[in-house]
């Protein structure tokens, strides 16, 4: 009896949504759509591009890849890591901030989800107006705060909109589009998600059912409040998508 009034209470707060859940799947629809727009046979570098994942949009471009190859999935073991890593399809092996080729090569640059991974990511930004045509588009995402993985190569949080502001103006290009990725209610969400595998990992013990009844009461009321949210974004949010175009 006591395990049919739980059922029916949980089935009552289970949340019937998936907040916390898009951060990954609105970037790549964000990125498919956004390679679209860049005619066919333009030349694309893709800078970081690790297991190549985002190749799969590029079929109508010439396709470069680049990346520092060093990482090997297991990392150093501390915080999140991927387990593999698979270098071998990479086209150029290079220091992001030096990459072996002339000037204005590219006819857009691609970086998804690096910069947190680069010591000094304006050095990157210089190499990308170095390498991308006058013209050339620069299609960037980062995380605007996360938690540390990949790790030794982790070396920030995050971005916000005012460094790609600054930063971008600072190198030569001029941004089109710089949208948010999520907000305040969907980033607690993905960190509410998560509860269960930091508590086992780093707690050496499991959530109970009345912490799990709880995890999930947290995640009805920020679906709740981000069904009702006027720009929470501008506190916190997965990440930004930014699109920009060389001037200078």
């Amino acid at each position: 009896m006591y395990k049919n009034i739980l059922k029916k209470v949980f089935k009552i707060v289970l949340p019937n949504n998936d907040i916390g859940l898009s951060n990954k799947n609105a970037r790549e629809a964000w990125l498919e759509e956004t390679l679209k727009k860049i005619p066919a046979g333009h030349s694309i570098l893709d800078a970081g591009a690790g297991e190549l994942q985002y190749k799969k949009f590029c079929n109508h471009l010439a396709y470069t890849s680049q990346d520092f190859g060093k990482y090997d999935g297991a990392g150093n073991g501390d915080g999140l890591q991927i387990g593999s890593w698979d270098n071998s399809k990479l086209d150029i092996v290079s220091d992001i901030s030096a990459i072996p080729v002339k000037d204005n090569s590219f006819d857009a640059v691609l970086c998804v989800e690096v910069f947190e991974h680069i010591p000094y990511p304006n050095e990157a930004l210089k190499e990308f107006s170095r390498i991308v045509k006058k013209g050339g588009k620069l299609i960037v995402t980062a995380p605007f705060c996360s938690m540390t993985h990949f790790a030794p190569y982790h070396f920030s949080t995050g971005f916000s909109r005012y460094f790609y502001e600054e930063a971008l103006r600072a190198n030569g290009f001029k941004i089109i589009e710089l949208v948010p990725n999520g907000n305040y209610y969907s980033y607690l969400a993905q960190l509410t998600r998560g509860l269960p595998d930091i508590v086992t990992k780093y707690s050496n013990s499991r959530m109970n059912w009345y912490e799990k009844f709880l995890a999930l009461v947290v995640l009805k009321m920020l679906n709740k409040y981000n069904m009702r949210d006027t720009g929470s974004s501008e506190l916190l949010c997965f990440g930004y998508h930014v699109l920009a175009e060389k001037i200078d």
